[in-house]
């Protein structure tokens, strides 16, 4: 008899529904955004649409699979059970590979936030020291983790809100003292797409990255007390969180600044309050990105410690990390992930143009690599479920198997494309290597479990 306790069901539906809101508002929206529409222009809207329209079909067809089978390894247990051990394997340790790099560069990005305010404090002190709060947060139990990552989604969300609405007060013309600028950066600064269309498809591969979160919720579904509730109100509003979200954010950005702006490239968010004379712009927008970059590095210790406890259980991963705690918390996986980011952080301020910087690019094209798993194994189980238990399927993905396939296609192109483009070619490059070794390890291991098991029947023989 097996007395190990098991993953507290303890996130309850507003700890997930806040979850999958606050998801996809990372700090890439807050910062990155500017640099793209600098690139594309109002045409970047494409860009955030096309990206935005992949994720809600990726979503779809996690959602499908999760509330046939809630898990708290995700795709990787659907990749394993679709496709083969050596395909849970690969994506499993992938995206765990991602999650930790994260972990670190969150932590760095947050640093040197409150360097802004304490400027006299050392980065690097202030890296590890935000990695061991929101550690301990994980570590206490998995409520806790809900509770603080609740918190960090409605700041974001609130602000996004608030944000929306003030944009739209200016496009209205409701500020005093501030003319609507119409559609005059929209069309008249160089036409809707001033660079032409490929900088919305250049647009496309690098918004990408910034939607990698939207399938946490996946995972966090295995820790709720009501897995199929949870998953399907993440799945059936993701369309209107990246609509309102992103496109809702852009949109205004792109028609009330203009696209070649120099403000956009400093903080297209903090250059409309101060448009609108907000008192301490700089200092409220720094406060909302460090919620981010807090809710990005608290959800990646999250989903870096189940993804690893999954693999541990599957045998993909040492044994140790399968443990847990009374309080159904695996404290091993995710104190092994805290150390990787420790030396990761470390390695930033030894060799940030070396080792850091390989490890920042490597992980760059996991997101592409995950979403083409999950569609891969949407397929098959799709065919499983249909045959042997048709009732499990109470979310179902548009236009099986057509919408999969150019899934697939629109992806793989996004993925081939990164070859292309000199800002992302390291990445696409790095990424490869590291999953060729992930995969060689793979079968290397088995190679090695094999010969080991033949030596042993031949000693008893």
């Amino acid at each position: 008899m097996n007395s190990q306790p098991e993953l507290k069901k303890e996130l309850k539906i507003r700890h997930i529904t806040m979850i999958s809101l606050g998801g996809i508002i990372g700090a890439g929206l807050f910062i990155g955004s500017g640099s793209l529409i600098n690139t594309a222009g109002p045409g970047s809207i494409f860009s955030y649409a096309f990206a935005g329209l992949l994720v809600i079909l990726v979503m779809r067809m996690l959602g499908e699979m999760s509330t046939a089978n809630p898990s708290s390894g995700s795709f990787s247990t659907y990749a394993k059970e679709a496709l083969g051990p050596w395909a849970g394997y690969t994506i499993g340790w992938l995206y765990w590979f991602f999650w930790v790099i994260v972990i670190a560069v969150e932590a760095i990005a947050g640093a040197n936030i409150i360097q802004y305010w304490f400027p006299s404090l050392p980065s690097w002190g202030v890296s590890l020291a935000l990695t061991f709060l929101l550690t301990m947060t994980n570590l206490y139990s998995v409520k806790s983790f809900g509770e603080f990552e609740y918190w960090f989604s409605l700041i974001k969300v609130v602000s996004i809100v608030l944000f929306l609405l003030l944009g739209i007060a200016i496009i209205c013309g409701f500020i005093p003292g501030i003319d609507s600028p119409g559609t005059s950066n929209l069309l008249h600064k160089g036409g809707f797409l001033p660079n032409g269309i490929s900088s919305v498809f250049l647009g496309i591969a690098l918004v990408m990255f910034s939607f990698m979160g939207t399938e946490i919720v996946a995972t966090a579904a295995g820790e709720s007390s009501q897995p199929e509730k949870a998953i399907t109100i993440a799945t059936n509003t993701v369309i209107y969180r990246i609509l309102f979200f992103y496109l809702g954010s852009i949109f205004i950005l792109v028609t009330v600044l203009p696209w070649n702006s120099s403000s956009l490239m400093k903080s297209p968010f903090v250059s409309i309050l101060e448009l609108v004379n907000v008192p301490a712009a700089a200092q409220i927008m720094n406060f909302i990105i460090l919620t981010a970059v807090l809710s990005c590095l608290n959800s990646g210790l999250y989903t870096s410690s189940r993804m690893l406890f999954s693999m541990s259980q599957n045998g993909d991963a040492p044994k140790s990390f399968s443990k847990l705690n009374k309080k159904g918390v695996p404290v091993s996986a995710i104190l092994a992930c805290t150390v990787i980011s420790y030396v990761s952080v470390i390695f930033n301020y030894i060799s940030p143009d070396k080792i850091f910087l390989f490890l920042v690019n490597a992980s760059g094209g996991v997101a592409l690599l995950v979403y083409l798993v999950i569609a891969f194994s949407q397929i098959k189980m799709r065919k499983k479920y249909e045959k042997e238990n048709p009732e499990a399927l109470k979310i179902k993905m548009w236009l099986f198997p057509y919408l999969t396939y150019a899934t697939i296609l629109a992806i793989t192109g996004i993925f081939i494309a990164m070859a292309f483009i000199d800002s992302l070619r390291s990445q696409f490059f790095l990424t490869l290597l590291i999953a060729v070794l992930v995969v060689g390890s793979f079968f290397f291991q088995r190679t090695k479990m094999t010969s080991g098991l033949a030596a042993k029947e031949n000693t008893s023989k």
